[in-house]
């Protein structure tokens, strides 16, 4: 089906019953819908927003086009939970609906602030003739979980030297001071980021832009930025649209990372850093947001999908999720990512086994499934490769492998079930030296999650497989390998 602009900007009061109860029923037909990670209703999820901890509940957000798989006119759509495992759809959080974001409530952050919950998100809105105008709006949730919109934006205005792309304003406090960074692209069509300093949330002054060691032609968009501190590290996380495919970097077709160094310099807006890392090395992963926790730990949350990519879930009027919540620390200058802890409680059903393999592959008996967590560790290799074959049915494997040789992580979806991007490669690889090697892996319906060695390195991907497809097979080539293993099934 093709989508005219009109069908794309409708809003919900546009819309019958029928056609909402129609799309529905054609979501709930879908083989592919996940068990335990954070979905759309119907249509399209996208950016994770507001995420936040507050009133003794996890708040997020996400951007949502109700009406089918495309990028149309985007709503927030709010759930919560008590312990980032159970998630409640609360319903619509922010809706557009006025000449500040007649044509989408864009991403935006959370903070709590005098006993509430501030919004800042960007208003998108087009012009007769679809020229673009973004503004930064202010929504607020009191402890009752009402959220009313300010009657005016906050920063009505571009700054000069910047171009139209202006957005996602993530906010956070330092002192009695708010401070935000919002995404942007210079008037010569490459990415950078600003900053805003705020007494109250309402009132914005326009810092300048922030100095980093990444140069001028770093992408031609930043999207989505983020900025907080671990033991005593600045962390700076964006999503910079445009990097050039360069050996096993960069092969999506936009990319999230990081860069880490000392705290931000609020005086001078400079960031000094080391070098870039992408923060997941799989497939489907863009825009993550983090937010700090009562317990102090800052976790993040990404899209798990991307933009411009036709998803096979598409044919039944809806697309994406949320990736698993993770927790991250700082180790040796990199982010460290691991699933919170809490997502233990979804272990069901335990099997284990402890196999030494050689030149073989075994089909692990009573390992096999279709959701579950596996932790697999590898020790004693003598082999050149070695890993496991997940989802694995007639024709179809998804494969998770250590290539010893080349000392390269590497997670190969060419035969997951029905493929689709397949212009950007079914393969991805990082580079990890190391003796033993562990897989945590989380596997849904259709998605695979990997923390590779207590989370140095995660690969996240969706897969399409049949649903037979359900095997769970261990291998080594060229030597040996000893593995333990233990499954749990998810509940």
């Amino acid at each position: 089906m093709e989508w005219t602009k009109e069908q794309r900007y409708r809003t919900l009061n546009d819309v019958s019953e029928e056609e909402i109860q129609g799309l529905a029923k054609l979501v709930s037909q879908c083989p592919w819908r996940q068990s335990f990670h954070i979905q759309p209703e119907t249509g399209l999820l996208n950016d994770p927003n507001g995420f936040s901890f507050f009133n003794g509940e996890y708040h997020l957000f996400y951007q949502w086009f109700p009406l089918g798989p495309i990028h149309g006119l985007k709503h927030w759509y709010h759930t919560k939970s008590k312990d980032l495992v159970h998630w409640e759809n609360v319903g619509m959080g922010i809706e557009p609906s006025n000449q500040f974001d007649s044509h989408g409530a864009y991403s935006g952050s959370g903070i709590e602030h005098d006993g509430k919950l501030y919004f800042m998100y960007t208003g998108n809105t087009r012009d007769e003739d679809w020229n673009r105008h973004p503004y930064q709006c202010l929504a607020v949730m009191t402890r009752d979980g009402g959220i009313v919109k300010m009657d005016a934006p906050v920063i009505t205005e571009v700054p000069s030297g910047y171009t139209d792309h202006f957005r996602d304003p993530k906010v956070w406090k330092n002192g009695e001071l708010f401070y935000a960074v919002i995404g942007a692209q210079r008037e010569n069509e490459t990415g950078s980021v600003v900053l805003y300093q705020s007494r109250d949330l309402k009132d914005w002054k326009f810092m300048g832009e922030v100095k980093t060691g990444l140069g001028e032609d770093f992408g031609y968009m930043w999207e989505c930025p983020d900025y907080f501190e671990i033991e005593g590290q600045g962390v700076f996380l964006f999503s910079p649209q445009g990097l050039k495919a360069k050996g096993d970097s960069y092969q999506n077709i936009y990319q999230s990372g990081y860069v880490i160094g000392s705290p931000i310099d609020l005086e001078n807006m400079e960031l000094k850093h080391g070098a870039f890392h992408e923060l997941d090395r799989g497939f489907d992963f863009y825009a993550p947001q983090t937010t700090v926790d009562h317990q102090g730990r800052r976790i993040l949350v990404g899209w798990m999908g991307l933009p411009e990519i036709d998803y096979p879930t598409d044919k039944n009027g809806w697309a994406h999720c949320l990736t698993l919540p993770r927790e991250l620390t700082v180790k040796g200058g990199k982010l460290i990512q691991q699933p919170v802890d809490e997502l233990k409680l979804l272990r069901g059903k335990k099997v284990e086994t402890s196999q030494k393999v050689e030149n073989e592959a075994i089909c692990l008996d009573n390992f096999e499934g279709d959701v579950y967590e596996l932790l697999a560790e590898f020790s004693n290799n003598t082999a050149d490769e070695f890993g496991l074959e997940l989802r694995v049915g007639e024709n179809e494997k998804s494969v998770i492998k250590y290539d010893r040789i080349a000392k390269k992580v590497v997670f190969d979806r060419t035969e997951s079930g029905e493929p689709f991007a397949e212009e950007f490669g079914t393969v991805r690889k990082c580079t990890l030296d190391a003796e033993k090697i562990s897989f945590r892996i989380f596997v849904d319906v259709s998605s695979i999650e990997v923390f590779v060695n207590g989370g140095e390195e995660v690969f996240t991907g969706r897969i399409f497989p049949g649903k037979t497809s359900n095997g769970i097979t261990v291998f080594s080539r060229g030597g040996q390998t000893n593995v333990q293993a233990v499954k749990w099934d998810i509940k």
